[in-house]
C-alpha cells in the first residue's frame, strides 16, 4: 500500500486568495466577520458572515477553485495532466436564483447555465479548464463533502489506482444559503462564533475554497517533490441518529475518528492537536467535546482543540479542505490556532480550548474532523513533512 503525501495546497477564504492571507489572519486570531454587503439582510435576524471583501463581482465556486488549484498545482511543482479531480459542492445555483427572479420578474428566461446547478459539473469543468485528469468525482454530503473528497482521493492512491489527485471543495455564500439558516434559528445574532463557550449564540457562515494535491510518497519522491505534509489516516462513519442533530455523545464523530488512528496504525498519545468542527451550537458542541473523550479515553486529559471557524466562520461543503490546509500550516508552524470569541468554558464542554491566541505546541501528527446534517461523519490524521 502507498504512502499518501500533500505537495500542495491554494487556499480562499474571508482573508482573500492564497495560503498566507490565511496563515496570517488564523494564527494571529483575526476573525473574518463583517456586516454582508452582497445582498440585504434587514429582513433576517443576523446580518454578518465571513465573505470576502476584496473588489469585484463576488467570485463563483469556479473561479475560486481555479485561483486554489493553480495556486496549489504550482506549487506541487506539477502539471496536473494525469491527476483525477474529487470536490466537495452543492453545485452552483447562480444561473437557478437568476431563472426564478426573471420569473418572478415577469420576464421569459432561457434557462441557460442552469445545468450548472449539477454538482458534477464543477469538477468536471475545473479539469477542462486546467487539462486536468479522470475520474472527476463530486461530493455534496454538507459539511464533510471536501472531507469525503480527500479520503476518497487518498483511498484511490493508497490502493495504487492513482499517483496523485487534485481534491478539494468551495462554497461561496449567497442569499438563499443565508436565508436557511436564518430560518433555522442557526445563525449567531452577535456577530461571532463562540464555540465551546457560555453565551454562544451559533453559527456564522462564510465564502471558502481549498484544493490539495495529494500524491503517493514514491511517485512524489520520483518527480523530486518536496511533501509539505502527509495524510496518514482517514475514517468515515454515519451514525444517522436525526436529520440535523448530531448524537449526543457524538457516537458517529468517535467511530470516523477511531477509524483515521487505525488508518494511520497511531496511537491515543501520538495525536497532539484537534481542530474541531467548532460551529458553536450547543448541540454540535457538547457532542463532540463527548466524542473527544471517548476517542482519547486512555488519556488523563484530550489533547488541545480549537475551532478555526471561529475565524473563517462555517464554510458547509469547503469546510474539510479548508481545515486540513489550516492542521498543516499548524503542525509546520509549531503553532495551535486559537478559538476566538471565547469568553466562559461551557461546563458541558470538557477541553483544553485554545483560547484566543495561538498556543506554541510540538506534535507530528494532528485530527481534523467534521460532521454533517443527516449523521455523516468524517475524520483526517494528519503528519507534517518530516
Amino acid at each position: 500500500m502507498n504512502d499518501v503525501v500533500v505537495t500542495g495546497f491554494g487556499v480562499f477564504t474571508a482573508f482573500g486568495y492564497g495560503v498566507e492571507a490565511l496563515s496570517e489572519a488564523v494564527f494571529a486570531g483575526k476573525p473574518g466577520f463583517s456586516e454582508v454587503r452582497r445582498f440585504d439582510t434587514s429582513a433576517y435576524s443576523a446580518s454578518h458572515a465571513a465573505t470576502f471583501q476584496g473588489g469585484g463581482p463576488v467570485p463563483t465556486q469556479l473561479e475560486a477553485l481555479l485561483a486554489c488549484a493553480r495556486e496549489a498545482l504550482d506549487m506541487a511543482g506539477h502539471d496536473g495532466a494525469d491527476l483525477p479531480v474529487l470536490l466537495g459542492t452543492n453545485g452552483d445555483h447562480a444561473a437557478s436564483r437568476s431563472f426564478w427572479e426573471e420569473r418572478h420578474e415577469g420576464q421569459q428566461p432561457d434557462g441557460t447555465g442552469i445545468e450548472d446547478t449539477l454538482p458534477a459539473r464543477l469538477p468536471a469543468r475545473l479539469a477542462t479548464e486546467l487539462g486536468l485528469g479522470r475520474p472527476r468525482l463530486a461530493f455534496n454530503n454538507a459539511c464533510v463533502a471536501s472531507t469525503n473528497a480527500l479520503v476518497y482521493g487518498a483511498e484511490l492512491i493508497r490502493t495504487g489506482v492513482v499517483h496523485g489527485a487534485v481534491c478539494g471543495g468551495a462554497s461561496i455564500l449567497t442569499e438563499d444559503l443565508f436565508a436557511k439558516f436564518d430560518s433555522g434559528q442557526a445563525l449567531a445574532v452577535d456577530e461571532a462564533i463562540r464555540p465551546f463557550s457560555l453565551g454562544r449564540k451559533g453559527l456564522l457562515l462564510g465564502d471558502g475554497a481549498a484544493v490539495l494535491v495529494l500524491e503517493s510518497a514514491a511517485h512524489a519522491a520520483e518527480r523530486g517533490a518536496v511533501p509539505l505534509g502527509r495524510l496518514v489516516g482517514w475514517g468515515l462513519s454515519s451514525d444517522a441518529h436525526h436529520q440535523v442533530q448530531p448524537h449526543p455523545r457524538g457516537a458517529g464523530l468517535a467511530t470516523a475518528a477511531r477509524r483515521a488512528l487505525r488508518r494511520a496504525g497511531l496511537k491515543q498519545h501520538d495525536i497532539g492537536y484537534v481542530n474541531a468542527h467548532g460551529t458553536g451550537t450547543e448541540l454540535n458542541d457538547r457532542a463532540e467535546s463527548l466524542a473527544l473523550h471517548t476517542v482519547f479515553s486512555q488519556r488523563p486529559t484530550p489533547p488541545p482543540m480549537s475551532s478555526t471557524k471561529s475565524m473563517t466562520g462555517h464554510l458547509l461543503e469547503a469546510t474539510g479542505a479548508v481545515e486540513a490546509v489550516i492542521t498543516l500550516l499548524a503542525l509546520d508552524k509549531g503553532l495551535l490556532p486559537p478559538t476566538v470569541g471565547f469568553r466562559e468554558r461551557d461546563p458541558g464542554c470538557a477541553v483544553d480550548c485554545v483560547e484566543h491566541t495561538a498556543r506554541p505546541a510540538s506534535s507530528s501528527y494532528a485530527l481534523s474532523w467534521n460532521a454533517a446534517f443527516g449523521g455523516a461523519n468524517a475524520a483526517l490524521v494528519l503528519g507534517g513533512s518530516a
